[in-house]
C-alpha cells in the first residue's frame, strides 16, 4: 500500500491475469504487491458470470496491499459465448472513470490480448510464469495469441530458466526471472508457539508439499512414495484444481489438508515437517 510519505509513481499499472487474486498468493501477488507501494495497481481478474442483468465491472481494494481488485461481472446468459468484446468495453468505461492515462500493462495471459486493443501501455511486460499451452484445459487460440503477444512485448520474464530456454529465440529481450521464497514471512516457522493444530496428532518423520495440486503434480510418484515408506507421514497442503477428487491416491500416512490461508503456513512448518517443498 502507497504509503503517506512516499510520492506515488504517475505511470500505473494494469495487471491482466488467469489466475484470481484471493485464490493461492504466488507470484502475481507478491509482485503486484511490492509495485502497489508506489503506485497504483489494478488487477484484472477474469469474468465471473452471475444472475444480473447487465454486464457491471467490480472492483475493491485489498486492505492489505493496497491492489486494486478488478473483475468483470458478466449476466450468465452470457456464459460459453464470446465475451471478449463486453470485456473490452467495461475495461475501457472502467479506465476512465478511474482516470487511468498514463500505464504498464503486466501480462499473465495471452488471452487478455482479446479485449485490450484498446489500451495504449507506455510499455508492455510479459510475465510468463508457465507454459500455460500445456495446461489441461488451455484455450485453442493461446499459442496463437502468445505469438502476438511476443512480438507486441517490451519486455518479457520467464518463470524459470527452461521456459527462459523455450522463449528466448522469439523475443529480443527476454530474461529468466526464478520464483523464490518469501523468506520474511516463512523465517516466522522458527519462533512460531502455535503450530498446525490439525498435524499435532501425526508421527514423524513427516515431509510435505504446499501449493496448487493440479494436473502437474505426478499422483503415482505420490503414491508410490507412500506405499514404500509407511513410516513416513505425506503431508499435501492446497487447492485440488482440474484434478477429480477420486483420482487422489488415498493411504493411511498420506494427508491431503485442503487449502490454507498463506498467512497460516508457516505455521504448517513449524508443525514438525522435516523436509517441505514449497511451489512458487
Amino acid at each position: 500500500m502507497i504509503s503517506k510519505d512516499t510520492k506515488p509513481n504517475p505511470i500505473d499499472l494494469i495487471c491482466l491475469s488467469h489466475l484470481r487474486w484471493g485464490f493461492v498468493f504466488q507470484r502475481p501477488q507478491h509482485l503486484m504487491s511490492r509495485f502497489a507501494r508506489t503506485r497504483r495497481v489494478y488487477f484484472i481478474e477474469e469474468p465471473v458470470f452471475e444472475k444480473r442483468d447487465e454486464a457491471v465491472m467490480q472492483s475493491a481494494v485489498c486492505p492489505q496491499t493496497g491492489v486494486v481488485v478488478v473483475t468483470p461481472a458478466i449476466p450468465e446468459i452470457h456464459q460459453g459465448k464470446d465475451v471478449q468484446p463486453i470485456i473490452r468495453r467495461l475495461l475501457n468505461r472502467y479506465m476512465s472513470r478511474e482516470e487511468i492515462e498514463r500505464y504498464i500493462a503486466w501480462f499473465y495471459t495471452p488471452m487478455a490480448l482479446e479485449f485490450t486493443a484498446d489500451l495504449t501501455p507506455e510499455a508492455i511486460v510479459y510475465d510468463c510464469m508457465d507454459e500455460l499451452s500445456l495446461f489441461r484445459g488451455a484455450p485453442v487460440r493461446l499459442c496463437e495469441n502468445e505469438t502476438q503477444l511476443l512480438r507486441k512485448a517490451d519486455l518479457v520474464f520467464t518463470g524459470g530458466v527452461s521456459l527462459f530456454e523455450a522463449k528466448r529465440k522469439s523475443h529480443a529481450n527476454v530474461y529468466p526471472f526464478p520464483s523464490g521464497v518469501d523468506v520474511a514471512h516463512f523465517a516466522q516457522a522458527r519462533t512460531i508457539r502455535n503450530p498446525a493444530s490439525d498435524q499435532a496428532d501425526l508421527p514423524r518423520p513427516r515431509i510435505g508439499y504446499a501449493g496448487v495440486i493440479d494436473e502437474r503434480i505426478d499422483l503415482d510418484l505420490i503414491d508410490e512414495l507412500s506405499r514404500r515408506r509407511p513410516e513416513w507421514q505425506v503431508v499435501m497442503i492446497g487447492p485440488i484444481v482440474k484434478i477429480d477428487l477420486g483420482s487422489l491416491p488415498r493411504r493411511d500416512n498420506l494427508h491431503w489438508l485442503g487449502m490454507k490461508d498463506y498467512r497460516d503456513l508457516p505455521r504448517y512448518l513449524r508443525a514438525g515437517m522435516q523436509r517441505f517443498f514449497l511451489s512458487r
